[in-house]
């Protein structure tokens, strides 16, 4: 056999461990790692002295606003983002224009992806009050899982009712499938909104103040109680305050099956920062009090917290600047700034590097029935690496981030460790910091790929079973009518 691409030299990383190794490339798939004398003959060689090779990163979480809002961000740049950001696979957010809520709006959305993207992809399906009768469509159609809005966010997507949101539990429990949470309740959000907005607040620290730790208490213990009934799988979304911890901790003890993210807004931004950047830090959940980042890192750290995403969610700098905070568009910008931000904390001993390959490629893989053709680095799964340098040093520039977007928090920010080869089933998609032309439309959905895990139902004949079971007149009987 002869391979096409053999990567010598390099440190492979994996979540447990990091050595030196050489990888072995055939048709996409790695086929082997190891000596380099083992290696087969190969038409390509890279020498990766110096650099360490990591899964791709898997951000379980981007608004790429493609189809709806081209000027904000589109498969392409959004994925050519993510080749530069060492990320090979993302999962975008229903909220675009249509909201991706029956199969057709969905074959729409996947065809415009396959036609663009550098990297692979998943895409949600919305479940909401009015497209819970869609699931089966949705899943017929290759959705990586579902999203639900508990509370509002940017594209006004209408949060269900908790009697909605039980229903809609039931009915992906029996689908196997992940629903993932914008865990923050509704209800609380829009009457602080309204109240502070009649006392004439309208300064960027007023949207935290509208939406305080415990919209995202009530909502996380909610979720994980449902989930819990009715046995369907939920991941919760941008955790962004310590208070979260606590229920999501006592669900996982009582063998509910969620996980968890946070992003590094959450980690790395504070109320200290919003003076400085105004509403270009605005986001929903918002950046919270420093004293929430710890707590948060250490959670990442013991397992409370199993990924860590981006919510990339991109916008120009017009919509990020105006003079009303409750006017200015909620995110900004993540997919190609959070490799080098979480390996700048490797640099300084606060994680080691197998640590974040656990929170950015291994735990997203298996949370989400990838593994391990996704995630690792081993004879079988798809050729997705980054190669990253972990001496390079970087300012970051919103100028010359590859996102449309060009304003966020992170411009200016000092980062040490920087993805200088970016590889897709094999294919270089960023070389030596560039865009490797003819790359875009490489990216492939990841729906084929996943194999969750049997379903567990839990309590079906107790409710929705129960409610839309044939009812007739017991013999000898007649009906009322």
């Amino acid at each position: 056999m002869t391979a096409d691409l053999v990567i010598d030299n390099g440190i492979v990383v994996t979540p447990d461990a990091a050595f030196s190794a050489s990888i072995a490339i055939q048709g996409g798939t790695i086929v082997a790692v190891g000596a380099p004398a083992a290696m087969p003959a190969a038409r390509e060689t890279l020498d990766a002295s110096g650099l360490h090779i990591l899964p791709g990163a898997i951000d379980v979480h981007v608004h790429f606003r493609d189809p709806g809002y081209p000027h904000k961000e589109d498969w392409e740049s959004g994925t050519a983002a993510a080749a530069f950001g060492g990320v090979t696979t993302v999962f975008d957010m229903p909220n675009t224009i249509p909201p991706t809520g029956t199969g057709t709006i969905l074959a729409e959305k996947h065809a415009i992806a396959a036609s663009k993207a550098h990297v692979d992809f998943g895409l949600y399906g919305l479940l909401g009050e009015d497209t819970i009768d869609n699931v089966p469509e949705l899943i017929a159609g290759g959705v990586i899982g579902f999203k639900l809005y508990m509370g509002n966010t940017f594209g006004k997507i209408p949060s269900p009712s908790t009697g909605a949101m039980l229903e809609a539990f039931e009915v992906v429990a029996e689908t196997g499938k992940r629903i993932s949470l914008h865990a923050e309740t509704n209800s609380i959000m829009e009457r602080r909104q309204t109240r502070l907005t009649q006392a004439g607040r309208h300064e960027p620290l007023a949207h935290l103040d509208s939406r305080p730790a415990v919209v995202a208490v009530e909502a996380v213990s909610r979720a994980c109680i449902l989930s819990e009934w009715t046995g369907a799988r939920i991941h919760i979304l941008h955790i962004s305050s310590a208070d979260e911890l606590r229920p999501l901790r006592e669900a996982k003890a009582r063998g509910v099956d969620v996980t968890g993210e946070t992003c590094p807004q959450y980690l790395f931004l504070s109320t200290e920062d919003y003076a400085r950047f105004g509403g270009v830090i605005r986001v929903n959940p918002p950046v919270r009090e420093k004293d929430n980042q710890e707590p948060i890192f250490a959670a990442l750290k013991d397992g409370t917290i199993d990924t860590i995403a981006t919510d990339h969610a991109p916008h120009t700098p017009e919509e990020k600047t105006r003079n009303d905070i409750w006017a200015v568009d909620c995110g900004f910008p993540g997919v190609e700034t959070q490799m080098p931000a979480m390996l700048t904390q490797v640099n300084e001993g606060r994680m080691s590097i197998s640590d974040y390959v656990r929170w950015s490629a291994f735990n997203p893989a298996r949370a989400w029935g990838l593994y391990p053709r996704k995630g690792a680095i081993a004879p079988g799964a798809d050729a997705d690496l980054a190669l990253v340098d972990l001496t390079r040093e970087w300012t970051i520039d919103d100028a010359k981030i590859q996102s449309r977007s060009k304003i966020s928090p992170w411009h200016g920010r000092k980062v040490k460790g920087l993805p200088v080869h970016t590889i897709v089933r094999g294919r270089f998609v960023m070389r030596d910091r560039t865009l490797v032309p003819g790359t875009k439309g490489w990216g492939r959905s990841v729906h084929t790929l996943q194999r969750m895990p049997a379903p567990v139902v839990r309590n079906a004949d107790k409710t929705m079973r129960a409610v839309t079971r044939d009812v007739r007149p017991s013999p000898g009987k007649e009906s009322a009518a």
